[in-house]
């Protein structure tokens, strides 16, 4: 028996997101905003503390330094159920930070790194990490201080017998190189979204993006935003629509529709179950400010499946 369905090594870190900014934003000008909150931030953080509340039994290695913002963001993660008993704290170094000022369908993303970057292959517990039946990495050029060890991460993960997932998420530097090519082959499933996978596969046309990943990975899953998601695995493609909602806040939806997928990917479900419900959980996401906000009110989640997705239960924990 595996002790976790899922385990996670990645960045976590506290978003601030400062609602009703101008899209113009000047220097040297006093620019007030209409809201304010403070929410869970990091695709990895954020897919842990969904997948928990999901009913999934999560394992997250993290990196925190010693101040107010990293516990307050490993409460905001533990409330959920997983487990952090593998947590690094860095004495006399600052936790990451993002700071989000959304402007209608677009935003400003601004990271402190902080310990974000800082987490070293060497601290990783490769045992504790290999006792779940899937590894999954997000974020993969954020996690500067072990990216030349992320594809021997993968390799470790794949000899113990795991599955093993990859959203790269953004490059900030915009290079989209190493060590990708060397992570590749050891991913069973890759999740971008359209715009990341045309720049993984280094190509313009999204059709084309499409055709190179999936001749180099198992199973492609894109996310479409409001118009779905699809799934390529060579032989089958697979697209289902999004899911009509009141949208509150897109920010963490990706990662919300990650948890989604691989909750059901993991029980064994077919590709159209599992793009169905990660849109329905995406979509559930973004009726509230953050990424795992909505996820506070278990009740409501279940009421949102029941709703939209009647063939799955949540079990909560």
């Amino acid at each position: 028996m595996t002790r976790f369905d899922i385990s996670i090594a990645g960045e976590i870190n506290l978003d601030f997101i400062l609602y009703g900014l101008p899209r113009e934003m000047p220097t040297e000008r006093e620019l007030l905003g209409t809201d304010f909150r403070a929410s869970l931030g990091s695709s990895s953080a954020i897919l842990a503390h969904n997948m928990a509340v999901l009913g999934s039994r999560v394992a997250f290695i993290t990196k925190v330094g010693d101040d107010s913002l990293g516990e307050d963001a490993l409460a905001r993660v533990e409330q959920s159920g997983v487990d952090l008993s593998r947590v690094v704290r860095s004495k006399g170094q600052a936790s990451g930070l993002t700071i989000i000022l959304p402007h209608d369908n677009d935003r400003h993303q601004l990271t402190y790194l902080g310990t974000i970057s800082e987490l070293h292959f060497e601290e990783l517990d490769l045992e504790y990490l290999s006792s779940a039946r899937h590894f999954h990495l997000s974020s993969l050029y954020l996690h500067r201080a072990m990216l030349q060890q992320i594809p021997e991460l993968f390799r470790r993960m794949k000899e113990a017998g795991l599955t093993t997932s990859l959203d790269t998420n953004d490059d900030p530097d915009d290079r989209w190189g190493e060590p990708l090519q060397e992570v590749l082959p050891y991913v069973d499933v890759l999740l971008p979204n359209r715009r990341e996978a045309c720049k993984l596969a280094g190509c313009k046309n999204f059709e084309d993006a499409v055709s190179s990943l999936t001749s180099r990975v198992p199973l492609l899953v894109i996310k479409l935003g409001a118009e779905g998601a699809m799934a390529s695995t060579g032989g089958e493609t697979v697209t289902v629509p999004g899911v009509k909602v009141n949208v509150i806040d897109p920010v963490g939806a990706g990662d919300s529709f990650n948890a989604g997928f691989l909750n059901q990917w993991l029980r064994g479900a077919d590709l159209h179950t599992c793009l169905t419900f990660a849109n329905v959980i995406g979509a559930f996401s973004t009726s509230a400010s953050g990424g795992t906000e909505a996820f506070r009110d278990r009740d409501a989640l279940s009421r949102f499946v029941s709703k939209h997705f009647a063939h799955t239960e949540i079990s909560h924990r």
